[in-house]
């Protein structure tokens, strides 16, 4: 019997014993809050920890943000519009498309040179994260989104491989009528059109949506165009007062995404809105094309709940880089790299509140997950491959296949105590088979690795002003398939010596709110890693990774918001962190040489000293006006602290006007915005350890954007 198999057997044994009818009876619910407003929530799903719960009872750091604050007067284009305003969280925006927001929690996914990486990433409760760890966002739409989850810390003992914080979105399904159907156009600064479709409706027991969009931009660097395309729907069937059916599939294709590349300090002062030169001569850009399907079968409410889901994935990319091919190679010869992928996976959940002293709440999970990638890589010529000498070096699958099931229990020794301890165990196998006979060499093998994750968890609520909590717990990350085939040697296969590195981390904070006018939180974490994956050379667009030692992070977070009169509402959040290498040994010989064989007592490369950002909001006459003022310290673009990325400066401010009524039986709102008010240089990300200094990647100047939303009923 395989271990699949066992795992899941005894999976479902154990739900068994947790089905058993106890006549436990639910904790009352209660109302749903607004999450702009700083209240809490009541008891309600959380996917981000796997259990329902109300969110002042749960022993982490956990922050809400619901559609309003997503879209209200938002482009809706990335991560940084919404999320950067929690404590904790920092979005690089390269303001590239080829290669996406960089998103870190804590240092966690900061060394993501694509794409996001470190932190799990759902979608209505499905994994939008790859067994090995990667992340991506093709599937999420922020202007059909209704909800975000942000756990901020380790929480591989909840979603395994790649954990250092959670991301869970949530559909909008709002339907106030049987047939609802809307517009959202934007347009603004350099070349932006954003032209998004949606529709609503209920019937009965079913309720589903449907959006499309098409987002165009030319980019304000040059060769930075783009063209991104979504569309997505959602169903949801209620069997009963409990048990829900949910239905998911769309299909994402971004057809043309130029990668301008990073620049050296020189470029950047000549012109901050240049390309790199090998970037446009060797044709570095991207196109995706996927696909995706969910179903899950779920009951959020009464003493036991449950959720089956299964779920698949198709995603082509077509990846040309600036990357210099095996010799002979010339200036215009570049690298394409090509990769078909097939993902599918399982994951159940149940959770029962056991009628015993103490309330205990015991939850089960499991997750099963594979991919499959045909990765190709063909030296071209300007991007293309036109040339006798253009033919494939590498001609490779990749198979992950995860395993982890998991198990927490929460207790309450007291009304105003609440514990919760946990454990999960994961196995993953990472497979190459070499089908490139080319170099006389068959570089086929399997690598299995195995990590076992536990936490545990206290919140005291001493009041509703003071709620102080502590958790500590243990996370592993592997390197990804990217991660291990990339090779100094340029060989095909896995790099033998790149390996996981496994976290511990500790976290005490406090919480509380005074009444619906204030509410505040305060964190400090420390996050100490051994057998660090780094980042330690990016090359024309090609990075590769080894194992440093030791590293530690730790930090202090605060978040405070207040509704300060009827009209004026502020928000605050603050990031510091000292992100280091304890123990950092070169070896000898590799690439780039560096000035000593040591980088003890250095700082990660990437992650700026501190963050912060206040917000203010005015609302008077149905029009609210938003204020926004961005700040981050300054970082080092390279692990031997040699080049010094500068601070923001004046900072990003960022003002937004929109109003919403009704127009002839239309829901209409208008919006615009002013970014970067002030005209501030700086740097939106860096390029990890870039070759040769090039590691800035520039944000642009003043710029606007302007749209309106528009929608209608059909049916009511």
């Amino acid at each position: 019997m395989s271990l699949t198999v066992r795992t899941t057997l005894v999976w479902f044994l154990g739900v068994s014993l947790l089905g058993r009818p106890l006549g436990a009876q639910a904790r009352p619910d209660t109302t749903r809050h607004d999450s702009t407003s700083a209240r809490p929530l009541g008891v309600v799903r959380v996917d981000a920890v796997r259990t329902t719960e109300s969110a002042d009872r749960l022993p982490w750091a956990v922050s809400t943000l619901d559609g309003a604050a997503l879209r209200r007067g938002q482009a809706t284009l990335g991560l940084d519009e919404a999320v950067a305003s929690l404590p904790g969280v920092v979005v690089s925006n390269r303001y590239n498309y080829a290669l996406d927001q960089r998103l870190s929690i804590r240092g966690a996914g900061s060394r993501a040179n694509f794409g996001l990486r470190g932190v799990k990433v759902l979608l209505d409760g499905i994994p939008q994260s790859l067994p090995d760890g990667q992340s991506q966002l093709t599937n999420v739409d922020l202007a059909s989104i209704a909800r975000v989850e942000v756990l901020r810390g380790a929480a591989s003992s909840l979603h395994g491989n790649g954990s250092g914080g959670v991301l869970s979105f949530t559909t909008d399904l709002a339907a106030p009528d049987r047939l609802r159907a809307g517009v959202r156009a934007t347009s603004g600064s350099f070349g932006l059109r954003k032209l998004q479709l949606l529709t609503s409706g209920r019937t009965g027991p079913l309720v589903g949506a449907v959006s499309a969009s098409r987002t165009t931009v030319d980019g304000f660097r040059q060769y930075s165009a783009a063209d991104l395309r979504q569309l997505g729907g959602a169903i949801d069937q209620a069997l009963n007062d409990r048990v829900t059916l949910s239905w998911r599939a769309g299909v994402a294709e971004t057809p043309l995404a130029l990668n301008p590349g990073a620049l050296t300090a020189a470029e950047y002062a000549l012109n901050p809105d240049t390309a790199a030169l090998n970037n446009t001569r060797r044709g570095a850009q991207r196109a995706v094309s996927q696909r995706y399907a969910s179903f899950r079968a779920h009951r959020d409410d009464g003493p036991l709940t449950w959720s089956a889901s299964v779920f698949g994935q198709r995603r082509f990319i077509d990846n040309p880089l600036a990357t210099a091919p095996p010799a002979p190679a010339g200036a215009t010869n570049g690298v394409r790299n090509t990769i078909d992928r097939r993902v599918t996976g399982l994951r159940l959940d149940a959770s029962r509140l056991i009628d015993r002293a103490w309330d205990p709440r015991l939850s089960l999970g499991l997750d099963v997950q594979r991919s499959h990638d045909v990765r190709r890589n063909e030296r071209t010529t300007g991007g293309l491959i036109v040339a006798p000498t253009d033919t494939t070096f590498l001609f490779q699958g990749e198979t992950v296949v995860s395993v982890g099931p998991s198990a927490q229990l929460q207790l309450s020794p007291s009304p105003n105590v609440a514990l919760s301890v946990g454990a999960r165990w994961d196995r993953l196998s990472f497979g190459v088979e070499d089908h490139f006979p080319g170099d006389g060499d068959d570089d086929s093998g399997v690598r299995v690795m195995t990590a076992a994750s536990g936490h545990a968890g206290a919140v005291w609520l001493v009041a509703t002003a003071f709620s102080p909590y502590v958790n500590v717990g243990t996370a592993f990350e592997t390197p990804t398939t990217t991660e291990l085939n990339s090779r100094e040697d340029g060989l095909g296969g896995f790099n033998d010596e790149l390996g996981p590195q496994r976290i511990v981390s500790a976290e005490v904070g406090v919480r509380g709110r005074f009444g619906p006018r204030l509410s505040y939180e305060v964190a400090y974490f420390d996050s100490r890693a051994r057998d660090a994956i780094v980042q330690y050379l990016e090359s024309a667009g090609r990075a590769y990774f080894r194992n440093a030692g030791r590293t530690r992070s730790h930090g202090l977070e605060l978040g405070v918001a207040a509704v300060v009169t009827p009209w004026l509402t502020m928000r605050g959040a603050y990031t510091g962190g000292d992100h280091r290498f304890v123990e950092y040994r070169i070896p000898s010989g590799s690439l780039p040489v560096p000035a000593r064989d040591t980088l003890d007592g250095n700082r990660l490369a990437g992650i700026p000293a501190y963050s912060w950002r206040v917000a203010l909001q005015i609302a008077a006459g149905g029009i609210i006006v938003d204020t926004e003022r961005s700040m981050q310290g300054a970082s080092w673009g390279n692990d031997a602290n040699t080049v010094r990325v500068g601070d923001w400066g004046r900072g990003q401010v960022n003002v937004r006007a929109s109003w919403r009524g009704d127009l002839i039986g239309h829901i209409v709102e208008p919006f615009v915005a002013l970014q970067n008010a002030l005209n501030e240089r700086y740097f939106g990300a860096v390029t990890l350890n870039g070759f040769g200094g090039r590691v800035f990647e520039p944000a642009p100047g003043r710029n606007w954007y302007a749209g309106v939303e528009i929608s209608l009923p059909i049916i009511r």
